[in-house]
């Protein structure tokens, strides 16, 4: 099959451009800089001669979108809304414009447009929307916001043959350098893994190559259709999955920190506190109810394996 990755040279795209060819895709990558073989310029925002890509094309995977792993200032918060649906858009303009359209498109959106909340899991069919919450900072709203925006532009497109995907993604966890498993082991391995702003807010995650195996599921159904958790089944507090972590590497400990203390981290690393302290428990509903086995559902299982590929890397130890 032919897959276009728009925004795919990210830790996502690339884990998605390796898993797919190497099952033997053809897989062309869309982005601003190209580099490599089979990877094309667009900026993102206006067509041009890359939708030519997407003519003919069987499936496209859009991911394109300004990191969310940075300070949330005003400037940075609308850089992400404006990359997500201005990409968005135009990769539904290109969509709609081909003479033989991609037979499914699935649109990257995220677990973070479900309510901060500690009481019940969020699958589609009963999951809180957030952006009303009390207690929690403002700017957590606009994030919420972004994900409904980004969802939208994708429901507004006029693709009648082409069936649209929104992936409501949780925490793809990855060996990559880079990535959130890498930052959360770095942790770990310095004896910082321990709980943050007391460890009770939920992690949702999703293993890379269930990820991986997930999107071949989507395209491949075509039942299924709107927004789809790609989350594993069963989301943990963070000082557990911290604890695991710190298990799976061999750490015996993990000193805790504050909130005023994440807040400290986060501004020494150019990121953000809602990236740590917002409780994200989101369940994968529709892809159980349509079938989908995942091959790591326990988070102390996944993590077992991904520091087992970390320590089979090459250039270990880092």
């Amino acid at each position: 099959m032919k897959i276009v990755i728009p925004g795919g040279t990210g830790q996502v795209g690339a884990i998605l451009n390796r898993a797919l060819t190497d099952a033997g895709h053809e897989v062309v990558v869309l982005t601003r800089r190209p580099m490599r073989d089979r990877e094309v310029r667009w900026d993102g925002e206006t067509l041009g001669p890359w939708a030519e890509k997407i003519d003919g094309s069987d499936i496209v995977v859009n991911l394109a979108g300004r990191s969310v792993n940075c300070r949330y200032t005003a400037a940075n918060l609308r850089a992400m809304m404006d990359s997500r649906v201005h990409s968005t858009r135009v990769v539904g303009e290109a969509i709609a414009a081909a003479a033989r359209p991609p037979r499914v498109w699935l649109q990257m959106s995220t677990a973070t447009v479900y309510s901060h909340r500690f009481d019940a899991p969020n699958d589609e069919a009963t999951g809180v929307l957030g952006g009303t919450e009390s207690g929690v900072p403002n700017y957590w709203a606009y994030s919420v916001e972004i994900a409904k925006a980004w969802e939208r532009e994708q429901e507004r497109a006029q693709t009648p043959n082409t069936r649209k995907v929104a992936m409501r993604a949780a925490v793809v966890m990855s060996p990559d350098r880079g990535g959130a498993f890498d930052v959360l082991l770095r942790m770990a391995r310095l004896g910082l893994g321990g709980p943050v702003g007391g460890g009770a807010q939920y992690v949702s995650w999703i293993h890379d190559r269930d990820f991986v195996r997930a999107v071949e599921f989507l395209a491949d159904r075509d039942d299924l259709a709107g927004p789809v958790n790609l989350a594993a089944p069963v989301p943990l507090p963070q000082r557990m999955l911290m604890r695991a972590l710190r298990t799976a590497w061999g750490v015996p400990v993990g000193l805790p920190a504050t909130t005023w203390m994440a807040e400290l981290g986060a501004l020494a690393l150019r990121s953000d506190t809602e990236l740590l302290l917002k409780s994200r428990r989101v369940v994968p509903g529709r892809l159980l109810e349509a079938g989908f086995a995942f091959d790591y559902a326990q988070w102390p299982e996944a993590a077992d394996d991904l520091v087992r590929r970390v320590r089979g890397g090459p250039g270990f130890p880092r």
